[in-house]
């Protein structure tokens, strides 16, 4: 099973990303999809869920209105928008898969699986 993220990169203050994660090696079909991310000397932190069917999707206080997980099931794919980026947003982003959509939204709950990052660097 893979989970591989894409779409990092070097962003002014203000500016907007968008990350990918692909997954593949298994059937995802019910599984919900979410990111973390995990600054540098700090704790991993969740940033945002989505359910299988899209139809419940869950964000931190901090990303709130800024940021919007989407999912793409026929192309095994979640993403995150990222707008008006700030510099307390750089982290590595990381990508999960569980079955439970209150899992999922845990960095310490058990998550299946994880990709291995992607990195936001936001300048101010």
């Amino acid at each position: 099973v893979q989970l591989v993220e894409s779409g990092g990169g070097l962003v002014q203050a203000g500016g907007s990303l968008r990350l990918s994660c692909a997954a593949s090696g298994r059937n995802f079909v019910g599984y919900a999809m979410g990111w973390f991310r995990q600054a540098p000397g700090k704790e991993r932190e969740f940033v945002a869920a989505i359910s299988w069917s899209s139809g419940r999707n869950y964000y931190a206080d901090s990303v709130r209105g800024r940021f919007i997980i989407s999912r793409n099931n026929l192309e095994n794919t979640v993403y995150l928008q990222m707008n008006s980026l700030k510099p307390e947003d750089t982290a590595v982003y990381y990508c999960a898969a569980d079955p439970s959509i209150v899992t999922i939204q845990d960095p310490v709950g058990g998550i299946d699986y994880w990709g291995k990052g992607t990195l936001v660097t936001v300048s101010s």
